[in-house]
């Protein structure tokens, strides 16, 4: 979301400092809300925000979404919490339990 939210800023000034705030917030190692992302990527990012542009945060946002397609996202499927919200009062897709 935080960079959904940095492609829609204008002007230079603002984009070097909210380039900088999510790198520090998220992509620095040991970053208070670290992602995880791999040592290349977290290089480029890196070079990338010393020349702001509104998409030097599209590969590492690629490889969260490619992280979460293929890991997070099916556990939290098969996790009890979605399935006791997704199938009400101990309903299972194909019938009671």
């Amino acid at each position: 979301m935080a960079c959904e939210d940095y492609r829609k800023l204008r002007g230079c000034d603002k984009l070097q400092d909210s380039a900088k705030k999510i790198y520090d917030q998220y992509i620095t190692i040991q970053a208070p809300k670290e992602v995880n992302l791999d040592s290349q990527t977290r290089d480029v990012t890196n070079r990338n925000i010393l020349l702001p542009t509104r998409s030097c945060f599209d590969q590492a946002q690629k490889r969260i979404f490619g992280l979460m397609e293929k890991d997070s996202y099916p556990r939290f499927l098969r996790s009890l919490v979605y399935q006791d919200v997704a199938q009400p009062d101990g309903q299972q897709p194909n019938g009671p339990l």
